[in-house]
């Protein structure tokens, strides 16, 4: 395994080619917004950066990143050594679908960047690393949620990032797991062009309602990053 090492804010990230981060994962962590006193939990971790991205300032209490792939769980727990995070955050090797490391109703919000294209989509060639990541290959949207309903609080939240095709199948999936969605946010890359992304917020045990958030753009009229994306990445830095 090939490694790469990354600076984000004082904190050093340890990647793969096969595991690796992109915008979506600093979009989820600016969204989840954890306060000091919460635990999280981020299914689908990867190499773990958005549980490393949520201790760039004010960290919660407690964090845990949940992966199925070695590999991925190996350079999170490396990132984590080498940051003196141990104390506070936990890589953790499992089957999202048979999570016994965590209590049951510990978690005050669970975040995930789950793989957003079903498993018969077709696509480019990947290894079977970024196929598992990118492709519902070993868990889908369904697992992710009922998962997150078993590591929340009542009145917990889940916070997914997703792209809009799959918008319709997370907010089913949410609801049949019991947690409402409350919030929804589309990212677009310019003002006025189709949404790329979205960012959903849902609370255990909650009423229905929903609040459609302002888009969030990357990129403002001139091409450079939006003043929020700007802000995003320089959170940490001094």
């Amino acid at each position: 395994m090939t490694e790469e090492r990354f600076e984000l804010g004082g904190l050093e990230i340890f990647v793969s080619e096969d595991h690796r981060f992109g915008t979506d994962a600093f979009l989820l962590a600016d969204f989840a917004a954890p306060l000091p006193n919460h635990t999280v939990c981020d299914l689908c971790t990867g190499c773990g950066i958005i549980p490393m991205l949520l201790c760039r300032e004010k960290p919660p209490r407690e964090i845990f990143g949940v992966d199925i792939a070695p590999e991925a769980c190996a350079l999170f727990e490396k990132s984590v050594r080498h940051n003196g995070l141990s104390d506070r955050v936990k890589p953790i090797l499992c089957d999202l679908k048979d999570i016994t490391a965590i209590p049951r109703e510990s978690c005050d919000i669970v975040t995930a960047n789950p793989p957003y294209f079903k498993k018969d989509s077709g696509g480019l060639k990947l290894s079977p690393a970024q196929a598992a990541a990118r492709t519902e290959l070993l868990c889908g949207i369904d697992d992710v949620c009922a998962a997150a309903a078993r590591l929340l609080k009542y009145g917990g939240s889940l916070k997914l990032c997703h792209i809009p095709s799959r918008l319709s199948d997370v907010v089913c999936a949410m609801r049949a797991a019991g947690i409402e969605p409350k919030t929804l946010r589309f990212v677009v890359k310019r003002h006025g062009e189709k949404p790329w992304l979205f960012l959903i917020s849902g609370k255990r045990g909650a009423k229905p309602s929903m609040d459609i958030f302002p888009e969030l753009a990357v990129y403002d009229d001139n091409g450079e990053y939006s003043e929020h994306i700007k802000k995003m990445y320089s959170v940490g830095k001094e």
